[in-house]
């Protein structure tokens, strides 16, 4: 019966790396560009990201969302906002529209901009055409293949499943039959005195292993992002009879409306005020009558770590607040929370985050060496020649 386990374990792990390898290539490629975007991109564009010189008070947000719209192509508005702590940065203002119906990057970005502004001078630094930026196509590789919501989404999705399959039955396979020292010794250490095929498959076989809980974690936080019933059905066992928290909205007035300008500073001191010894802040604007301005509150690196406020768009008021130091909000609701940090590794600190880019790398080269296992066994394989007829022979 293990025989046969073992078996079709080595069967799964063989025909589904060889179907999705190239893709587990591709999104661990990117995987690894992506684990430190934002330090390379404070050293790469310095302009867009400090200012030249810290001043004593910073602008209203009316007055720089003002200015950021401005700046944007005519008739486009501001939808989101991030402020960072520190006072050396500059305020970010985006926009985007997608069309999700799209087969391809370019057409599921309808328009992507930001607005690097100087929050103490209202000075724009730069306006990114946030559609051509290298990171933002790499990201959009490494989610959808460039291939839209739609197909590209979807194919990420099953071949992340595959992929824990994948690692799973590699996790069999790696267990040897009979365990003996020299078995112990070649499941945790690559033989380098040893020729270039068995140094191959020591890479492929220690290099998985060591790689396999990071990488478990990584496509299990990319499953609950590509399917949403399994996010729902996870998050609503692990919070058991917990109440669903409903949904923040905004009273819509019964009068004109036009005080936009006072809930915008009203907020914006908000969460000046709550930024002391955190480390961001975002708010993204209302997308309908109903809607409210959501912001958020991150403590350090880990995003998890935040206190999130849902602001009425016609008064200003907290409709809704919560904090990760809630014990009541349910372990499912918890866990969802935590799923981007365990995603990219930073739950567990820089030291995760440098872990988890490590293990993308090992990621990257499993198809290949994998690949390189298969070839070198298809050619061992005898081939079967017919019997020739041996006749005797006559004096």
């Amino acid at each position: 019966m293990k025989l046969k386990f073992r078996k079709i374990a080595y069967q799964l792990h063989l025909w589904l790396g060889l179907t999705s390898g190239l893709i587990v290539v591709i999104m661990a490629t990117t995987g690894c560009i992506l684990s430190f975007e934002e330090e390379l991109k404070h050293i790469v564009h310095p302009n867009r990201y400090y200012v030249e010189n810290i001043g004593k008070k910073k602008l209203s947000l009316s007055e720089l969302t003002e200015k950021a719209e401005k700046a944007l192509p005519e008739g486009l508005k501001v939808k989101r906002i991030v402020m960072s702590s520190d006072p050396a940065q500059t305020y970010i203002f985006r926009t985007l529209k997608m069309d999700n119906e799209a087969w391809t990057y370019w057409g599921t970005y309808l328009y992507y901009y930001r607005v690097y502004i100087d929050p103490y001078t209202g000075k724009v630094q730069e306006v990114e055409d946030a559609k051509k930026d290298f990171f933002e196509i790499v990201l959009d590789l490494h989610r959808r293949l460039l291939l839209g919501e739609k197909i590209g989404k979807t194919i990420t999705g099953y071949s992340t499943l595959v992929l824990a399959i994948i690692l799973f039955s590699g996790l069999v396979i790696w267990y040897p039959r009979k365990m003996s020292k020299s078995m112990l010794k070649g499941m945790f250490f690559i033989k380098l005195s040893a020729n270039w095929k068995r140094i191959n498959y020591d890479l492929h076989n220690v290099l998985g292993f060591y790689s396999v809980i990071p990488l478990l974690l990584i496509s299990y936080s990319a499953l609950i992002w590509s399917f949403e019933d399994a996010d729902k059905w996870i998050k609503n066992t692990l919070n058991g009879n917990i109440p669903t928290e409903k949904k923040a909205k905004s009273t819509i007035p019964s009068g004109e409306f036009s005080n936009r300008e006072n809930i915008l500073n009203l907020i914006g001191t908000t969460m000046e005020n709550g930024l002391k010894n955190k480390k961001s802040a975002l708010i993204n604007f209302p997308r309908s009558e109903e809607g409210t301005f959501y912001a958020e509150i991150t403590y350090n690196g880990r995003q998890y770590r935040n206190e999130q406020f849902n602001f009425d768009q016609y008064s200003g008021g907290i409709v809704k607040s919560k904090s990760y130091k809630n014990k009541n909000i349910g372990y499912g609701t918890a866990l969802r929370g935590r799923n981007y940090d365990l995603h990219t590794g930073s739950i567990l600190g820089l030291t995760g985050r440098i872990f988890y880019f490590l293990a993308a790398m090992i990621a990257t080269s499993l198809p290949i060496t994998g690949f390189i296992i298969y070839l070198n066994r298809k050619k061992k394989k005898p081939k079967h020649k017919k019997n020739k007829i041996v006749y005797p022979s006559h004096h």
